[in-house]
């Protein structure tokens, strides 16, 4: 199933982005791109400022500077607009699922945006993506292990059929056995054109899924590489410390 983009076209282009909580800047100056089909980590240690970059983008929380997705600037608009343009968010510990409504009332709220012809089979990619979904869709989502949580808060950003999902710590808190299942989705995500965007503490998974990372320390990217750099224990070290060449 097409998703996005033809692979290898570009989709996300943010420069010197910036974010803000009251008025201290958190990040700053940051340039990145994105293309369809490609998966960038923002790697960094707590504190970075990796979520509220992500938020920044998503228009969660205030940022400047240019923000662009399929050539449509985004700067100035609201979270659900962005939205409405093919950024979707899947923010920390799961934070956009509904705990008191079940798994498919939670489906159908993430797919409300699109029109009513296309609903049946977005939500049929959904759950063929993360098929337990369908086996506890009568399930309250707030009784679900953190695993099925997260596949939830992915699907239900996913109904919206964006051209970039942005992922904030997704592997956090799980088990490792379900890291198997979030990386064969985010394969099959990328084959399909969309762009995804990680933010991730959990450098060794991430050294399995993407195709370039970033690390950002004190809200500036301070190195940058493709994965292959992530397969060195001493390269993992120097991308989580921000340190060495790059």
């Amino acid at each position: 199933m097409q998703l996005g983009s033809a692979p290898g076209a570009s989709v996300l282009s943010c420069k010197g982005l910036s974010a803000r909580y009251h008025r201290v800047t958190v990040v700053s100056g940051v340039d990145l791109s994105l293309r369809a089909g490609e998966m960038l980590a923002v790697l960094g240690s707590n504190g970075a400022g990796k979520s509220s970059m992500l938020q920044a983008i998503a228009g969660v929380v205030r940022g400047g500077g240019e923000i662009n997705v399929n050539g449509r600037s985004l700067g100035g608009m609201s979270a659900h607009k962005r939205a409405l343009h093919g950024l979707s968010l899947v923010p920390e510990q799961r934070r956009n699922i509904f705990p008191t409504m079940t798994v498919r009332e939670n489906i159908d709220i993430g797919l409300a945006l699109l029109p009513a012809s296309e609903r049946e089979a977005q939500r049929a990619f959904i759950i063929d993506l993360f098929p337990i979904l369908q086996t506890r869709e009568t399930a309250m989502a707030g009784m679900l292990s953190g695993g099925e949580q997260q596949m939830l808060a992915i699907g239900l950003a996913l109904g919206r059929k964006p051209a970039v999902l942005a992922l904030d710590e997704p592997s956090q808190g799980l088990a490792p056995a379900v890291f198997d299942i979030l990386a064969a989705a985010f394969d099959r995500l990328k084959k399909g054109g969309l762009a995804l965007l990680l933010a991730e503490q959990n450098v060794p998974f991430a050294a399995r899924i993407v195709d370039r990372y970033v690390v950002l320390s004190h809200g500036h990217i301070v190195r940058s590489g493709d994965r292959a750099d992530l397969d060195d224990p001493q390269r993992i070290a120097e991308a989580f410390l921000g340190t060495g060449r790059g």
